[in-house]
């Protein structure tokens, strides 16, 4: 294995500091990345950062690295990560962002963007970007010193009135709202964006701390809800908004404090878009529930399915022309945003529809929650893939089987789809079926199937 191989994943680049990413292969990777954008025909490069402590040094060396390759360094400074794609969209311009998302403070990585935010995943050009780091690793006389400019530019302010666009300001009307940014970027695009808007806006967490001394920045997971449900409940709050650690996910909490998964969100901002654009095409991935193109196609609208992930979903959204595509996940994008994905575009949608309505969040979801899903459930595993054949080979005769990512099995009431993680070393597991009580024994039923294959033992 090279020393990059671990870090480069099917769409980003991630891992631990020093040991994975250090300054030296930042650098690297900054002066293929600037190879490969002015190839593509950029002159310039954006360069932003989130709170984590090593990213100063990070993105420090990768924009030395890009210069050398003669590119001028746009530095954003500290950003969120949609705020990076809303620049590259608005500058034409290729970026990256230094982030590890949801992962603890060891974390830190690359997400990478040619103009216009258009994705660089593993099949659109981060491959070649490895192979030209790992020969810049190998002979550093290919670098040289820097031989293009650094600037600055300040985003934030064109970036929340791009945010603030996507609804219609005089329909809102005063609300309360918690928002637990969990010491990440949030605590910066969330109060830009918000200013002058009609709503009691609570942050929590707001302080920019890479360390995330109060709980991790990972909402998909029910115990990092625990403050803002509390919250929500105690503050009498209309809704709960929890962002990730670079804030370009959110996951919402109703009014009782119950949370709201990223496929009922999907729904509920598909429907929005339906009203604003008719007939229009809505991309939703494959772990999405089933309500999910149900009312797409209740709404008029025409459903179409994709993999996991942003490169291929922007992918998608380009050749369709999709107005909006939802991810389980919490990701949400939006054509009008360049394709790119943004939490709080999202967030805002879903403020409007409750300032359009007399009912509560839990009453507007309410026609949504028709099925039972377990959320995603992580395991590690010797070998992933290898435990996704296994269990593949395993399906009896009869069933849907799919294997756009990983392995989707459809038994009618029930379904579940299995795949490794693009991002670390996990098999991911995650189920829908009628019921709360139905969904519990299939989740055992998969779980009991992976550990009776030699490559899927969990580790102990």
């Amino acid at each position: 294995m090279s020393a990059l191989d671990s870090l480069f994943k099917a769409y980003d680049v991630r891992g631990t500091v020093p040991d994975q990413l250090d300054a030296r292969r930042a650098q690297a990777i900054g002066w293929a990345f600037a190879r490969f954008a002015r190839f593509a025909g950029a002159e310039r490069l954006l360069v932003a950062r989130d709170m984590r402590p090593s990213g100063v040094e990070l993105a420090g060396a990768f924009a030395t690295g890009a210069r050398a390759a003669g590119v001028t360094v746009v530095d954003l400074g500290l950003a969120s990560t949609d705020l990076l794609y809303f620049a590259s969209g608005k500058l034409d311009a290729p970026g990256a962002m230094f982030t590890a998302s949801h992962n603890p403070a060891a974390y830190n990585g690359i997400k990478l963007c040619l103009a216009g935010a258009r994705p660089v995943g593993q099949d659109s050009g981060l491959g070649d970007v490895r192979s030209a780091a790992e020969k810049a690793l190998a002979d550093r006389s290919d670098q040289g010193p820097p031989s293009a400019g650094l600037q600055q530019a300040d985003m934030i302010g064109a970036y929340a009135d791009h945010v603030r666009s996507f609804v219609d300001l005089a329909t809102l009307r005063p609300l309360k709202v918690v928002a637990d940014t969990a010491n990440g970027m949030g605590g910066l695009v969330v109060p830009a964006v918000f200013e002058g808007l009609p709503f009691d806006v609570d942050i929590l967490y707001p302080e920019l701390d890479g360390t995330f001394p109060n709980h991790p920045a990972d909402p998909i997971q029910p115990e990092n809800l625990v403050d803002l449900k509390h919250a929500v409940l105690e503050r009498h709050a209309d809704v709960g908004l929890a962002f990730d650690g670079d804030a370009d996910r959110v996951f919402l909490v109703d009014e009782q404090a119950a949370p709201v998964s990223g496929s009922l969100t999907t729904a509920l901002v598909a429907r929005a878009m339906l009203d604003k654009y008719p007939g229009a095409t809505i991309l939703y991935n494959l772990i999405c529930s089933k309500v999910v193109p149900e009312t797409i196609v209740e709404h008029g609208g025409t459903p179409v399915r994709t993999r996991v992930g942003h490169s291929f979903i922007k992918q998608v959204m380009a050749e369709t022309g999709a107005v909006f595509g939802g991810e389980h996940s919490g990701h949400y994008y939006f054509r009008e945003n360049y394709r790119a994905d943004s939490g709080i575009i999202a967030a805002l949608i879903v403020l409007e529809v409750l300032c359009r309505s007399d009912q509560p969040l839990s009453q507007l979801l309410a026609p949504y929650r028709r099925y039972a899903d377990s959320g995603e459930i992580n395991t590690k595993v010797s070998d992933p893939a290898r435990a996704v054949e296994e269990v593949a080979a395993r399906q009896p005769g009869g069933v849907a089987v799919d294997r756009t990512d990983g392995l989707t099995v459809d038994h009618g009431d029930w379904w579940y789809n299995l795949r490794p993680s693009n991002t670390e070393p996990l098999l991911r597991l995650n189920v829908e079926a009628a019921t709360d009580a139905d969904c519990r024994r299939h989740v055992d039923e998969v779980l009991a199937l992976v550990a009776e294959v030699p490559s899927g033992a969990p580790r102990r």
